[in-house]
């Protein structure tokens, strides 16, 4: 990170720099305390390494939250009040923007609904709950469910166009993936009752699959009064959701 920075040609116009690493972190100090999908990342002080090497302001915040903000005020939030975005990809993330604003909570935690308990089965893990919704409904997920059930060595994208094709264990699969991430989707739309809830991620390239099913899935899911206002949208921003909402992070945190 500290080469990469170094190279840009801009460098030496910069006056800070913001970056959007996996949580859980402590935003505030700007350390990584250890997230699930980064071992060995325990307590790492990353604002103060970057800060004596670079020698400019540095303001960390977990990356879901920097693609909320993203999707929020240049996405499919827009012109919404209270937009939730939602990660599915190697992990489950959330971010939560109200009145152009990251939620991040007393101690930088505030949507981190990767885990969140969806039920009281599934894979465990050294760092999530058990049954959490990070375990059985990401990317990762995904790919474990394939390899363990079909042999497959690709990536989740292999799994849906299997299901297209009719495999009927492969549809098994991406139905059950559905069902959690509609779980999920109504547990945060009946905790902090969004506008809008926007899915980015890796996983979202393959949304022809299973967006339609998801968003019903929802609605079976919350008080009969919300069912009309469920209102579910893909990024617009896609990959670089992430990179433009952590260039926006220093201007958030005067």
């Amino acid at each position: 990170m500290i080469k990469m920075t170094q190279r840009l040609q801009t460098y030496s116009k910069a006056k800070a720099i913001g970056i959007g690493a996996p949580g859980p972190l402590d935003a505030k100090k700007g350390i990584i305390l250890g997230p699930p999908n980064l071992p060995g990342w325990d307590y790492v002080p990353l604002k103060d390494i970057m800060e004596q090497r670079i020698a400019l302001p540095v303001v960390v915040d977990n990356d879901a939250n920097a693609a909320a903000l993203a999707e929020a005020h240049f996405g499919a939030g827009a012109g919404y009040e209270s937009v939730f975005y939602i990660t599915v990809s190697t992990g489950v993330g959330g971010g939560f923007v109200y009145n152009k604003q990251v939620i991040k909570g007393a101690n930088s935690c505030a949507g981190e609904i990767g885990n969140m308990i969806i039920t009281n089965t599934g894979p465990s893990h050294p760092v999530l709950n058990k049954g959490s919704l990070e375990l059985l409904a990401s990317g990762t997920a995904l790919q474990r469910a394939g390899k363990q059930q079909l042999n497959l060595q690709g990536d989740a994208g292999e799994l849906f166009r299997l299901a297209q094709n009719g495999d009927p264990t492969a549809k098994d699969i991406i139905e059950e993936f559905i069902n959690y991430l509609a779980i999920g989707i109504a547990n945060v739309i009946h905790t902090v009752d969004p506008d809008i809830i926007v899915l980015g991620g890796g996983v979202m390239k393959s949304k022809d699959s299973f967006m339609t099913e998801l968003r019903e899935k929802v609605k079976d899911c919350v008080y009969p009064q919300l069912r009309q206002s469920v209102r579910i949208e893909p990024a617009l921003l896609g990959t670089k959701a992430g990179i433009v909402g952590a260039a926006m992070l220093p201007k958030q945190s005067r």
